[in-house]
């Protein structure tokens, strides 16, 4: 029988009265259960460590006050525990681990950051781009506290808040044909080499936008990072399809790129932002809230392109 943390705190508090009557009164509980605690500790070292005296009460042998001891210090960390576990899920100290496959986040998380998290704050960031399954992998292991990732690809064990939903839109250099038309369609896009953002599920999301029949250029190139892509569509290699924006035209390269929204019905993809919603830390819950917020009032306008704007 394993030794229970109930055991030993009755096992102590009947040594320290020397009564397992005043313990039981102390505890709120029945002096039989006392009694059978300290059997329980007898018998998980099979030592005798109690002289029980029917006058006198009860006292330890130097077994007994060597257990005894040593338990004392086991429930004062156990104490310690339960006390500054309360504190770190109350505080904003520590560390936010947040791992995200969302690649224009860096356009917004300073913004979500500055909402809730003052700069004089006991908190160290530790944010990782990763893919959409690395981001719930980490999620589920403990690695991350929150992850931004993409909601088609959702495993069943992922809890998670939608933050936006985001439509395709076209990319293209600011010296393309099409750059004065308010909109564009999937025929004109089918005509264009494009250059296609190769991570998991967005390189099969993007060819899925096309019906086989209606493809008529190539791809010109595979790029794994959306800023890549912007600057090799800038740089005239080709347009694309993306689904979020970043907060500027520019590009590394230096040159611009205009989007325009598609006019064809399409699917979106969805921004989700997954976190344990049942028992969060404080600054967890407090960085949901700010994504939440920030998408509910900012995030839109901002950060996506639709044809019926």
């Amino acid at each position: 029988m394993a030794l229970t943390l109930k055991a030993m705190e009755y096992f102590t508090t009947a040594l320290h009265h020397g009564s397992i009557v005043k313990a039981a009164a102390e505890l709120n509980i029945a002096a039989s259960a006392v009694s059978s605690a300290i059997d329980q500790v007898e018998a998980e070292f099979d030592l005798t460590l109690v002289i029980r005296q029917r006058a006198r009460g009860i006292q330890p042998n130097a077994a007994g006050r060597d257990v005894a001891r040593k338990c004392e210090h086991l429930l004062d960390e156990y104490r310690s525990l339960l006390i500054e576990g309360a504190e770190l899920k109350k505080s904003h100290k520590g560390t936010l681990r947040i791992g995200y496959y969302a690649p224009i986040a860096p356009a917004f998380l300073p913004q979500v950051f500055e909402a809730f998290l003052p700069n004089t704050s006991d908190v160290t960031l530790e944010l990782e781009e990763c893919n959409n399954d690395e981001a719930q992998d980490g999620l589920l292991a403990g690695t991350y506290d929150a992850i931004l990732f993409v909601a088609e690809g959702v495993r069943p064990s992922i809890e998670y808040d939608t933050l936006v939903t985001a439509p395709p839109y076209f990319l293209m250099p600011s010296s393309h044909p099409l750059k004065d038309q308010r909109t564009v369609t999937m025929a004109q896009i089918a005509t264009e080499p494009l250059i296609v953002l190769n991570r998991p599920i967005a390189a099969s999301y993007y060819e899925g936008l096309f019906q086989s029949e209606t493809r008529k250029a190539p791809v010109a190139a595979y790029a794994n990072s959306t800023e890549m892509v912007r600057s090799l569509v800038a740089a005239g290699r080709g347009c694309a399809i993306l689904n979020m924006l970043p907060l500027t035209s520019e590009t590394y390269v230096g040159a611009p790129v205009i989007a325009r929204p598609i006019s064809d019905s399409l699917p979106p993809l969805t921004l989700a932002l997954g976190y344990d919603r049942m028992r969060p830390r404080r600054i967890v819950q407090d960085f949901a809230k700010a994504c939440q917020e920030h998408f509910a009032t900012v995030g839109p306008t901002r950060c996506i392109i639709s044809h019926e704007e």
